[in-house]
């Protein structure tokens, strides 16, 4: 058999003017003869312009298949042989259909770090878009091109050091975590036929996996009535500038004891206020969740005018955008040190819920599913799937009963004194003891 020359560069130019005046498609190729495999440029008119296609082409069970893997002359002469012998020579040779080749390339630093941030966005995390960010920046320090099989925990010690060096051993902490992440989700999706990921990346273990996480510090700060009274009157009246929808938001969470993050991004849709209930497609732990909110709550709901957008806490700088957990984080830490407010984190409010509804008399069973904490009996995963509504409602309005009988009350400690003026429609809410009377 007569061998096919190779192409050249001059070849293709005097081709490209040749289909352009003659209008009848060429394919120009590259090298071996039939059977075996060829790489091909097909050269064709359009109306507008002559397109010029590197394509893969194979003869199988006696037919002719073809694929794309190229554009002349963004991909050059050169990197089509290239391409074309590392990715598609092999599956030719062993018998196997053009389709299926992929990029047999080991991804790098930035490929890993990419497909885990689509991995994080199709799966609908709200932390992706920081995540991204923090990749991104590590991505620099340990190489964006290096091969990622070729990162050692030496290295990923080495960009996480000067940020505990700093101080800021949160940080570092978090850096080291999405790493591991990151790596654990690269070995995982190596031969998960579900994934989306361009590259494999052959990696041969978790380099993060073996480096230390910052000792954990368990919470047990929570408000007691008196600060928990002092810190709603200053979030209805601060005095001192602040975005409305951050104290709003705030209370919300004092009043319903919801994850920080879920309040922050509530959308208009997932209001309804006929039925007074919160309802969530879709939560941290992938559960959907609902709650009915006690009337203070409501009220406070009803009164805001959702943005153009639907969201009812906007961010103050994008209002296309949610106001985020670490913006009411800092908002709240300022006042803190100012020594306006009591001390009290994101989480602190949500274990202060949970604390004083069960001095409210709530059972921690409905306690745990208004805050949607995960329950891992066989029961409850498996065969219960009966809402507990009412049982949820009763609860909240025990514990809105308890909520306006603690802001009845005067102030106890010397700071400065807050207006106690209750609204009408606090007033005229039932009682506390009758409330729990009736959850009883």
């Amino acid at each position: 058999m007569i061998a096919v020359p190779y192409l050249t560069n001059l070849q293709i130019v005097h081709a490209i003017k040749r289909v352009a005046q003659t209008a009848k498609q060429e394919n120009l190729v590259d090298g071996e003869g039939r059977g075996t495999g060829r790489l091909l440029l097909c050269i064709k008119l359009m109306p507008s312009r002559v397109t010029t296609d590197w394509m893969a082409q194979q003869y199988r069970d006696g037919k002719r298949v073809k694929r794309k893997i190229g554009t002349y002359p963004t991909m050059t002469l050169a990197e089509a042989r290239e391409v074309f012998s590392r990715d598609y020579a092999k599956v030719i040779e062993k018998g196997q259909s053009i389709k299926i080749a992929m990029d047999t390339r080991a991804g790098s630093v930035e490929d890993l770090f990419a497909g885990y941030v689509s991995h994080l966005k199709e799966a609908n995390k709200t932390s992706w878009s920081q995540i991204e960010y923090t990749l991104g920046k590590v991505a620099v320090l340990l190489g964006a091109k290096r091969p990622a099989r070729d990162i050692e925990a030496e290295d990923i010690i080495a960009a996480i050091r000067p940020i505990y060096l700093r101080g800021k051993r949160s940080m570092a902490d978090h850096v080291r975590s999405h790493v591991r992440s990151a790596y654990s989700w690269g070995l995982k999706s190596e031969h998960d036929y579900r994934s989306t990921s361009a590259r494999r990346f052959h990696l041969k273990g978790n380099p993060a996996a073996t480096i230390p996480t910052e000792p954990k510090v368990v919470g047990s700060r929570w408000l007691n009535e008196d600060e928990f009274v002092r810190l709603f009157r200053w979030l209805e009246c601060p005095d001192t500038p602040v975005h409305p929808p951050y104290t709003r938001a705030t209370r919300v969470i004092m009043l319903t004891g919801q994850r920080v993050e879920e309040i922050a991004r509530l959308h208009i849709s997932q209001w309804d206020s006929s039925e007074r209930i919160i309802d969530w497609s879709k939560t941290k732990n992938n559960r959907p969740h609902a709650i009915p909110v006690p009337p203070l709550a409501a009220e406070l709901l009803d009164d805001i005018i959702p943005n153009e957008f639907g969201w009812l806490f906007p961010s103050q700088f994008d209002p296309s955008r949610p106001v985020t957990a670490g913006t009411l984080y800092s908002f709240t830490w300022r006042q803190r040190e100012r020594g306006v407010i009591p001390y009290a984190s994101n989480r602190d409010l949500r274990r202060t819920w949970k604390t004083l509804a069960g001095k409210a008399g709530i059972s921690k069973e409905i306690r745990d599913r208004i805050q949607n904490h995960a329950l891992q009996d066989v029961s409850s995963k498996n065969y219960d799937r009966w809402t507990y509504m009412p049982e949820k409602r009763k609860a909240m309005d025990v514990w809105n009963a308890f909520v306006v009988d603690m802001l009845r009350q005067p102030p106890q400690s010397p700071m400065e004194p807050l207006d106690n003026e209750l609204s009408p429609n606090m007033v005229q809410l039932i009682d506390f003891d009758e409330a729990r009377s009736r959850l009883r």
